[in-house]
């Protein structure tokens, strides 16, 4: 059967069992677009209002499901604003695969219309943004493309893939036909290593394992539970990835992510073998490559990896394993365990330590955030996704909101390694829509505010978001760094900021605003019996700069240091 490439091209996407594709439309593949509706029984086609929303939508969906998101922009402006979700993508090693509509072949080289070098720009390597990009110029290689794309995408350390459509391509016709559905491909340990892990093992005193990364599933997660009750180990989860290891667990060491708590920190410098399984070590797992310094580490370093480019890339481990996360955890829990081990105390104490950190220091004003967060723990569902971009709101999130996680059967954590701003209200909007569980964002004035048009979007499709707005009036994160470096000179970091939740229910959400933690509670009962969407604006102090400390008190310590 004959067709057009772009119908093509949409029935290939099937085939890869994609369900959604998120995107804002552009001229250049207006015969994708006809394709979306031509198979609109089999896959969705998801209106964005900006493609920065659609790119973190896109890998959103890829966290969550494990296979490629899928996003489609059009040249230039369209792809350069959907690059802060591939290099999303690329930092948080999700699959995703972005389409971009190009100019017409023979235009190609004349700096025609919004033209771009997408190779050039997107350019694969151990410091861009995609792992492969690559322009299709011929449709009957349509199916190999695609299928080439999903594969990258998910092998090795999994990360966005880039292909780039020619506009006259699209409307060629095409008698190719799909390919079969491609899987990721399974790594194993070899059972040398295995072998040389059990020695380290018997040999440790302190060891700690510190889990994360992506290619987790239910699977491996329950598996690296076993593993770590067989053998009595502290499990800390790595930046972002906390819902990897259950929260709840009596083994559970916290979150070793940007300013872990000092007990925390200890226990990790004075561990003798840190078992890494399935995090690449990046900055803020590392606390800036000192807390596990690099390239060698105080401690004996086994580091367990998908992809093998990243082994040894950062630090020189003792023992390098490339292995994916189904196949690792699989041979970890068979791993025999001794009957007794010596670091029995040592685990219960990290436990110990972890407890103590949710315990919080009084903080001034109206608004009682660990009780907020309480309150979240509280009241939802245990299969709520929680999101949320960057700024330091999300600090409250990370240490005091508990993740039961993959092990009980769910994903419920969608934050971005990268920093991104903006990211936690498109990718619980997203959420939502794909899975239809009840999505929760916690969202910082100026964080809200990068992407707060995809409320629209919430609304057109019915996608039930639950969104916290902490208002203070500032770009919080870089006003502490500014009262820390230059204290009393505030310069860039102040915002006028419109009433949110006004805003919210301009688009057709409900909003609310509370000023005290008695009013939180109501207010959230009531966002989750509502069909529709919630946004709960908060004002919070500016003082309240941190879950330990106030911006008075960065101020005065930097100005002591003077």
């Amino acid at each position: 059967m004959t067709q057009i490439a772009g119908h093509l091209l949409v029935e290939c996407l099937v085939a890869q069992g994609a369900t959604h594709a998120f995107g804002v439309p552009g001229e250049s593949y207006l015969a994708v677009l006809d394709g979306f509706h031509a198979y609109r029984d089999s896959i969705r086609f998801i209106v964005n209002r900006q493609e920065g929303g659609a790119a973190f939508m896109a890998e959103a969906h890829g966290k969550l499901t494990g296979r490629p998101g899928v996003c489609f922009v059009t040249r230039g402006p369209g792809a350069t604003n959907a690059s802060i979700g591939v290099h999303t993508a690329f930092q948080d090693s999700t699959p995703l695969v972005l389409f971009v509509g190009d100019v017409a072949s023979d235009q190609r080289d004349r700096e025609a219309f919004q033209e771009v070098d997408f190779c050039s720009f997107f350019g694969p390597s151990t410091k861009g943004m995609a792992k492969r990009v690559e322009r299709i110029d011929d449709p009957e290689r349509m199916p190999e493309y695609i299928a080439r794309a999903f594969a990258t995408a998910m092998n090795g350390r999994p990360g966005p893939v880039v292909l780039v459509l020619p506009e006259d391509m699209l409307v060629k016709p095409a008698a190719a036909r799909p390919l079969a559905r491609v899987e990721a491909v399974q790594a194993w340990s070899d059972p040398g290593s295995l072998r040389t892990l059990r020695e380290m093992l018997l040999a440790a005193q302190r060891p700690f394992v510190i889990a994360g990364g992506s290619g987790w599933t239910v699977q491996s997660a329950q598996a690296l539970q076993r593993f770590a009750e067989n053998w009595k180990l502290p499990v800390g989860n790595a930046f972002r990835f906390q819902d990897t290891f259950d929260n709840f667990h009596p083994q559970y060491a916290g979150d070793v992510g940007i300013g872990p708590s000092a007990r925390l920190a200890a226990r990790i410098n004075d561990s003798d073998l840190i078992l890494a399984i399935g995090p690449r070590l990046g900055e803020m797992t590392t606390g800036g490559y000192t807390l596990l310094q690099a390239p060698r580490t105080r401690q004996k370093l086994v580091h367990i990896h998908a992809g093998a480019e990243e082994l040894n890339r950062v630090y020189q481990a003792d023992l390098a394993i490339n292995a994916t996360m189904n196949a690792a955890a699989r041979s970890l829990e068979v791993l025999s365990a001794p009957v007794s081990v010596p670091w029995e105390d040592w685990t219960a104490g990290c436990n110990a330590d972890y407890l103590d950190n949710l315990l919080p220091q009084k903080l001034p004003g109206d608004i009682d955030m660990p009780a907020i967060i309480g309150l979240l723990q509280k009241h939802l569902p245990a299969d709520a996704v929680v999101t949320n971009g960057a700024g330091n709101f999300a600090g409250w999130m990370h240490r005091f909101f508990k993740h039961h996680g993959l092990a009980k059967g769910h994903k419920t954590q969608l934050a971005p390694t990268s920093g991104a701003m903006g990211y936690g209200v498109p990718a619980g909007i997203g959420a939502a829509i794909v899975t239809g569980r009840l999505a929760f964002t916690i969202a910082g004035d100026g964080d809200f505010l990068m992407n707060g048009q995809e409320l629209a979007t919430a609304a057109m499709y019915g996608a039930k978001s639950i969104i916290v707005v902490l208002n203070n009036g500032m770009f919080g994160t870089i006003r502490m760094h500014q009262e820390r470096e230059f204290p009393t000179h505030v310069s860039g970091t102040q915002l006028q900021n419109p009433d949110f939740a006004a805003l919210a229910r301009a688009y057709g959400l409900a909003g609310t605003r509370i000023t005290r933690t008695e009013e939180f509670e109501p207010a959230l009962i009531a966002a989750l019996a509502r069909k529709e969407g919630t946004l709960i604006e908060i004002t919070l102090s500016p003082e309240v700069i941190t879950s330990r400390t106030t911006l008075s008190g960065i101020t005065e310590a930097a100005l002591k240091r003077r």
